[in-house]
């Protein structure tokens, strides 16, 4: 089955499930911030994996302390998936092991 573009109650429902993010543009987005720059790094390499696991690939900005994530789903014109969805909540389970806030 193809994936589908969320209606706009799909998401508001699904970003009650993870505090913290939030959709905007037809992104889901958080900022992480982490103890330093090697934990922000081993941070993005985790979600890399998760990435590839899935199939599905956020945009990552690693800064000193920082992660930024920001995904849609380009299959279907940009739109939010529930693609978006899975993979943000890997990414939000994996924040705890990392000190990720």
């Amino acid at each position: 089955m193809p994936t589908q573009p969320l209606s706009q109650k799909e998401i508001e429902d699904r970003l009650r499930e993870l505090p913290g993010w939030s959709a905007a543009d037809d992104r889901l987005t958080r900022d992480f911030h982490l103890a330093d720059h090697f934990a922000a790094t081993a941070f993005v390499v985790h979600i890399a994996q998760i990435q590839q696991e899935l199939d599905h690939h956020a945009d990552l900005t690693l800064g000193y302390n920082t992660v930024a994530f920001s995904v849609h789903t380009h299959s279907v014109g940009g739109a939010l998936t529930e693609k978006d969805f899975a993979l943000a909540e890997r990414v939000h389970a994996a924040a705890p092991s990392h000190g990720a806030e």
